[in-house]
């Protein structure tokens, strides 16, 4: 696991509260360690999978419809890890002899359930394979394969070298023994498991929508990208919204909407600014440009508000309002939190420190103040109501007053 020790005491408290509540839905468990992990979808996320594994000594089969690209990355993993323990495949059947999968792949039903009829009859009887899945729920992908029995979501976040959480989540039919080695592995590579419910965007993109969405939103009411990134990252949070987007990629931010605006309706919709920055190939990082310029196609510093977006955001920009700093973390905060009062009334995690921990391990939020529902108990009732007002969000408060008030 990792060490614990340089977390504040509260934040080392809630780890070990957790630790006990899977120890305790695993009781008696004993099963195989996870020796060879393969992977299906060798970009960013894949290759970053890849890293941890073989940090911890896990041996790992890679697998990309680009030959060339998944080459290019074995070479690079194997100058850094033990050569041996990195190989790729075009064969299923290598594949299915890895004692678990993961596909991770574009965030498409069609396109992964096509990556489940190519790889299923080739798995060995106790190979699990699993999904890296963001938003499409487990029991959906799992509804056409034989060894559903098998089949779990293990959602890693971006980046994952700095984001310790990981979703782990059962379908109707998963085993108690799948569950089991599914924690063992992420145990192994030094991250925190997160069993959530089978809900469309399970816990942890539940709760980035409104933080996104709130900052496309501040954009359009005449608040510049720049002001509101460095508002967030002021608060503590380890990233600001609008980087972080680029960062995931806005296809994929669009593409997890998509999923949620089936599943929950009008409340989830997403920006045109981010539909039309879709359409005109600006996807980010990736791309070069997103809401910010990537000259190189890679992170920098001190990325400039890319010319083509300043465009945009005048063209959808409504009546202009002022909001002061505080009202821009609060519109950030707030839409969280209320999302997070969701998923505890729709039971998808049992706990406000589930919550939490999502929150601070998942999305970067300030380690200090503990999590959204450490910071909503810490100013109570009347500090949540004088955020609301500042930030223009009083409504939709009072209409969760209730709920609000039980978890604080």
């Amino acid at each position: 696991m990792i060490p614990t020790n340089d977390y504040p005491f509260h934040v080392q408290k809630l780890l070990e509260n957790h630790r006990r509540r899977i120890d305790g839905r695993l009781a008696d468990f004993s099963g195989e360690r996870i020796g060879t992990l393969g992977i299906v979808g060798a970009g960013l996320m894949g290759q970053a999978i890849a890293r941890a594994a073989l940090a911890q000594g896990i041996e790992v089969v890679l697998n990309d419809v680009d030959s060339a690209r998944v080459e290019t990355v074995r070479r690079e993993l194997a100058q850094r890890f033990e050569s041996s323990l990195v190989r790729v495949t075009a064969d299923p059947t290598v594949l299915g002899e890895a004692d678990l999968v993961l596909e991770s792949v574009i965030e498409s039903i069609n396109i992964k359930r096509k990556v489940y009829r190519w790889l299923e009859p080739h798995l060995g009887p106790g190979t699990i394979l699993a999904t890296n899945t963001s938003t499409i729920p487990v029991g959906r992908l799992a509804s056409e394969l034989d060894c559903a029995e098998r089949f779990c979501g293990v959602h890693f976040f971006h980046p994952v070298a700095r984001r310790p959480l990981v979703e782990v989540i059962p379908g109707d039919r998963t085993s108690r023994d799948t569950l089991g080695r599914v924690v063992g592995l992420v145990r192994t590579i030094e991250k925190y498991p997160l069993w959530v419910g089978d809900w469309p965007g399970f816990v942890v993109n539940r709760l980035l929508h409104p933080y996104l969405t709130e900052a496309m939103a501040l954009l359009l009411e005449g608040v510049a990208p720049e002001r509101i990134d460095r508002v967030a990252v002021a608060a503590g949070m380890d990233k600001g919204p609008l980087r972080l987007a680029d960062e995931i990629g806005l296809d994929t931010v669009l593409d997890g909407g998509r999923v949620l605006l089936e599943a929950y309706g009008a409340r989830i919709q997403p920006s045109p600014l981010l539909i039309g920055l879709y359409k005109s190939g600006q996807l980010g990082v990736k791309s070069g440009a997103g809401f910010y310029r990537y000259p190189q196609g890679a992170e920098t510093t001190a990325p400039t508000l890319d010319p083509t977006t300043a465009e945009r955001i005048a063209f959808w920009r409504r009546e202009v309002k002022t909001y002061s700093d505080e009202a821009i973390c609060a519109r950030l905060w707030l839409g969280m939190l209320l999302e997070g009062v969701r998923l505890l009334d729709e039971a998808v995690v049992g706990s406000p420190e589930e919550i939490d921990l999502a929150v601070l391990f998942g999305l970067g939020f300030p380690l200090a103040i503990g999590g959204l529902f450490a910071w909503a108990a810490s100013i109570g009732w009347e500090g949540i109501i004088a955020r609301a007002e500042v930030a223009g969000q009083e409504k939709a408060v009072f209409e969760m007053e209730e709920s609000l008030k039980r978890y604080l």
